[in-house]
């Protein structure tokens, strides 16, 4: 019931109410007239039979006979005397108290009618303005008893609003404490290559050898990933990456991944093991897709011994297309299981010249293509990262 209907219930309620009061009153009258035309009647034939004893049976066959009720008013005989029907209206106190008692009546229940839905409205308005004064002084937004009346839709749109600016504050000081934490990481990230290539340069001038040279060139190679890497996520965050989305098979994105780590994979003596299970097609974009199975192929990679292997596999059901990478190393630390996604974080055991923004690249890429990932230890060994592509 929405509070149109409320409205709407309350003036048929008033009205009926008015109705039946004026019906009573009407009942009432037309009971009490016609115990006076009963009696007028009743009278005049008694002074006629009184008078003129011999027209006893004229009177009751008069008063017997259909006819003497049909006649028009303009037809009355009365009227050529000179009467009229109001000379015969007596109003006395029992008439006037009846009506008067009516109108009473139909009067007190419109008002009570009345105050009752201004009382009403008033204590709604009233609770929903304390409701937002206490919202406005930075108060927690309780939630009001839900009824239904006409300000139902109102307190929806004041608690819709109310929570949208909840989720906006909340977000607004999330992005300002991530932006602090990354720009805190990003200041740590650049500290240390800047003070390795500041430390090369002082040495090469004292001693100039190659070694210094080299050195320097590594970690003016780790700042220039370190800017791609940067200059990456704040596209993200700025929403102007743009994917393109398009039938890609599975198979092709983790061969290409694997072709394009095929030097790292070799210079660590592991084997990437892709079988091929038939064709699988997902909506993605290939160049990011691949990018983001590259970065977990290599944290793989890097927790793997010589020897060993970098698993995948990839099925399909209705709902969604799996892929799945593992190692077969000791798998991830219970530690550092929910910081893997982290933007920065590296693992007490973690290996390589990374930087802690691989795995949150990868997380961003595949959600951005209605996909999720998530990494977990296997039973036996090893770590593994699975990812779902969603169909809808």
């Amino acid at each position: 019931m929405n509070g149109d209907k409320s409205k709407k219930l309350t003036v048929l309620f008033v009205l009926s109410a008015s109705l039946a009061a004026a019906a009573l009153t009407a009942v009432l009258l037309t009971r009490y007239y016609s115990g006076i035309q009963f009696q007028v009647l009743g009278n005049f034939c008694a002074e006629i039979m009184e008078r003129h004893p011999g027209c006893e049976q004229t009177v009751m066959e008069f008063l017997k006979a259909e006819s003497s009720y049909e006649k028009a008013p303009d037809e009355n005989i009365l009227m050529s005397f000179g009467y009229r029907q109001s000379d015969f209206l007596r109003l006395n106190s029992e008439v006037i108290w009846i009506a008067g008692m009516g109108f009473v009546i139909s009067g007190a229940i419109f008002v009570s009618a009345f105050r009752y839905w201004h009382k009403r409205s008033a204590a709604r308005i009233k609770a929903l303005t304390d409701y937002l004064e206490k919202i406005n002084t930075g108060g927690q937004g309780l939630l009001l008893g839900t009824s239904e009346d006409e300000f139902s839709r109102l307190q929806d749109e004041i608690y819709k609003t109310v929570t949208t600016l909840y989720q906006t504050r909340d977000a607004a000081l999330a992005a300002k404490n991530n932006f602090a934490e990354n720009l805190a990481n990003i200041a740590h990230q650049l500290k240390t290559p800047i003070t390795s290539i500041s430390l090369s340069v002082q040495m090469m001038r004292q001693d100039p050898k190659a070694s210094y040279l080299l050195q320097a060139e590594r970690q003016i190679s780790r700042l220039t990933r370190l800017e791609e890497a940067l200059l990456l996520l704040s596209r993200i965050d700025a929403g102007t990456l743009t994917l393109t989305r398009e039938k890609t098979d599975v198979f092709t994105i983790l061969t290409l991944a694997s072709d394009n780590l095929q030097e790292l994979f070799s210079q660590a003596g592991v084997l990437p093991d892709i079988p091929e299970t038939g064709e699988i097609d997902i909506l993605a974009d290939p160049d990011w897709t691949m990018e983001a199975m590259m970065n977990l192929m290599k944290n793989c990679m890097e927790a793997s011994a010589p020897g060993t292997a970098v698993h995948c596999s990839y099925e399909q059901n209705p709902l969604y297309v799996q892929i799945r990478i593992w190692d077969e190393g000791q798998g991830f630390s219970k530690e550092d299981l929910p910081h893997l996604f982290r933007r920065f974080y590296r693992g007490k055991n973690a290996k390589g010249t990374g930087i802690g923004i691989g795995l949150p690249l990868a997380k961003a890429v595949i959600e951005m293509q209605n996909g999720i990932i998530s990494a977990f230890n296997l039973p036996a060994c090893g770590a593994c990262f699975e990812i779902r592509f969603y169909s809808h």
